[in-house]
């Protein structure tokens, strides 16, 4: 079939050795050898051998290591030689056996990195609160308060703006990211056709009008940040419980952000599921109990904390404590929380306490639904900017492709412009906490609207310099939601069990079909990237795997879709045309029509009266193209 030619180069890329081998957690059992036993030699300033451990593409760049090849690697070699002119480190006691083997199957399993960890200490301290400060002076007449700031920024770092998108590519963009769907041929074909200056800002506010569309698409981020599921672990007996139909309604009414939060803090019987966690079946590492799993959740959602190795121990990635987690914990807990160091009990035991104590305090003695009414108010706090910063940062990353602080959930690192993200968490707060407001003030900037580059292969730190939006890949569900308003083979019915209201009128009949956000993951879904949901998860992986390759090449699930979207385009358009369904599905895949070669080669494929298995070719081909599976 046409569409196998486009991903044999992908299947190549299998055979790493570095999946046959077994991985280590980098934190807890990689961080503390290096952290012991190289780190005063090879890093933060002194890199004998011009070995440098500050970073994973420091210690790249020193040829120390082979990612997939340990045993080959001069850092294993070293730390296992018996020479003691060469042996390393070359005091002290040789590394064991055991720390020898992690290092080894740290280096075979690829060299896993905690991301934005680095042994240099952070010289960058995150303000708490919000900050307001003069716009800079427009440039070439571009007034909108975002570009005047990245402007400023391009100008300061002595580079140009990229230039503005065109429209097929901006429509197709927008439709993409504030609702999840591709434009229809007669959306696109009325867009191109509109000469009116203020048409893109109009789109922008239209699409963010379709209140179902908008909650269909936005459902899928939420789930994975609230690890809302439908169905799994936890439910069988009852130690989860989901909050599928306080969300969806909350984002149908577009419920304030502030208030959306404190529902979820200090729950209603609708919105608990969040707070209570997972509560998992038999023995549990003590910092997986449901109290620190709040922990967690509050301090990754709200704050880009990374609570999770200060549940263990005091953090090795950042300035959290082990005291912090758990004080944090201790607001939810029934009965004092007797506190663990990996996992052993230190026989002391946590009071209540916020992240922030300039904020204020919670009263220990109070009950523990006013203890969580208190740390929802904190939480919420007009003074406190992280919270606005850490929401304005996901949707930025969300539209553009990177965030302003990157990683997303490392908040204490310095973002590549202060000034922006101040003006866009002070913006969500002024507007209400009206998350629509502030991705229709992102949508209309010029900033926006540029032409996207490429994704780095590498994350740049601290060297990082923003050129524009940055290439996204479809996520899983906006993959199925097109192939399946593509070939007319959509569910029915959601299968999530929630209150789903009808399809209200304002929605265009294009656009009614149930969306993969309401239905449970399949095995397609699953290799495109949608997660379990049995812990947070801020991003979804953006690099195409093998088995992603294999399962849009061969699985049966794309297979059948595509076969019975033959027959549908068929009968649904039982006069068109070659020429017309070829018009058709390249409006709907790319939102233009074919280019000359193109056209050729699709009117060859479906020949001179195209027949259910021809036209299932062709739309093989085309969602096989980089051009579908990204938005640019």
């Amino acid at each position: 079939m046409f569409r196998c030619i486009v991903v044999i180069s992908v299947v190549v890329l299998a055979g790493s050795s570095a999946w046959a081998q077994q991985k280590v957690d980098f934190s807890h059992d990689v961080l503390p050898i290096l952290k012991a036993r190289c780190a005063s030699c090879h890093s933060n300033g002194s890199y004998k051998g011009g070995v440098s451990l500050d970073t994973r593409e420091e210690l790249l760049k020193s040829k120390a290591v082979v990612p997939g090849k340990g045993s080959a690697s001069e850092l294993i070699k070293r730390v296992t030689s018996n020479d003691p002119a060469t042996r390393m480190p070359p005091k002290g006691n040789p590394l064991t056996a055991k720390e020898a083997a992690i290092l080894s199957s740290w280096i075979d399993s690829g060299l896993e990195w905690e991301s934005g960890f680095t042994f240099k200490p952070a010289a960058y301290v995150a303000p708490l609160k919000p900050r307001r400060f003069p716009l800079p002076q427009s440039i070439a007449g571009r007034d909108h308060p975002i570009d005047r700031i990245i402007d400023n920024y391009f100008k300061n770092q002595k580079l140009l703006p990229p230039s503005t998108l065109d429209d097929s590519t901006f429509i197709r963009r927008v439709y993409y990211d504030l609702i999840g769907l591709p434009p229809s041929e007669k959306e696109v074909v009325a867009f191109m056709a509109d000469q009116t200056i203020g048409k893109r800002t109009a789109l922008v506010e239209r699409l963010q009008a379709e209140n179902r569309s908008y909650a269909d698409h936005w459902m899928a981020f939420w789930n994975d940040l609230l690890r809302n599921e439908y169905k799994g672990t936890g439910f069988i007996d009852n130690g989860r419980t989901q909050i599928t139909g306080w969300l969806y309604r909350s984002l149908l009414d577009n419920k304030p952000y502030d208030q959306f939060t404190r529902e979820l803090i200090n729950p209603t019987p609708d919105s608990g599921g969040f707070a209570k966690g997972i509560q998992w079946r038999g023995a549990v590492n003590a910092s997986q109990v449901v109290e620190l799993q709040f922990a967690q959740n509050i301090g990754q959602v709200f704050f880009g904390a990374n609570l999770k190795c200060a549940s263990c121990h005091d953090s090795f990635i950042d300035s959290w404590k082990l005291t912090d987690a758990y004080g944090l914990a201790a607001v939810i807990a029934d009965k004092p929380l007797a506190i663990h160091r990996c996992d052993k009990p230190t026989g002391a035991t946590a009071g209540p306490k916020f992240l922030f104590p300039e904020l204020g305090t919670i009263d220990a003695a109070a009950s523990k639904t006013k203890r969580l009414e208190q740390l929802a108010v904190l939480v919420t706090h007009p003074d406190n900017g992280r919270f606005t910063r850490t929401i304005a940062n996901r949707m930025w990353d969300r539209l553009m492709g990177h965030g302003i602080v990157h990683p997303v959930d490392m908040m204490g690192t310095k973002p590549w412009s202060e000034d922006l993200l101040d003006y866009l968490a002070v913006y969500l707060a002024d507007n209400g906490y009206d998350l629509k407001k502030l991705m229709v003030h992102i949508a209309t900037s010029q900033a926006y609207q540029s032409v996207a580059t490429a994704r780095r292969t590498e994350d740049e730190g601290a060297n990082y310099v923003f050129l524009g939006p940055e290439i996204k890949r479809l996520t899983a569900e906006q993959f199925l939601d097109t192939v399946w308003m593509m070939t007319g083979t959509a569910p029915a019915k959601p299968l999530a069990p929630a209150a789903i209201p009808n399809f209200p009128a304002t929605v265009p009949a294009e656009r009614r079909l149930v969306r993969a956000t309401l239905v449970h993951c399949d095995d397609l879904m699953r290799s495109l990237g949608r997660p379990n949901r049995e812990q947070v998860v801020t991003t979804r992986p953006e690099h195409l795997t093998t088995l992603q390759a294999l399962d849009l090449l061969n699985g049966k699930t794309i297979t059948a879709m595509l076969a019975s979207g033959g027959g549908n385009i068929l009968k649904g358009h039982p006069t068109a045309s070659p020429d017309k369904i070829t018009e058709l599905l390249f409006m709907q895949a790319f939102a233009r029509s074919p280019r000359p070669d193109e056209r050729a080669t699709a009117l060859a494929l479906l020949g001179n009266k195209p027949t259910a298995e021809n036209i299932a070719d062709l739309l093989g081909a085309l969602v096989m193209l980089p051009e579908f599976q990204l938005i640019r």
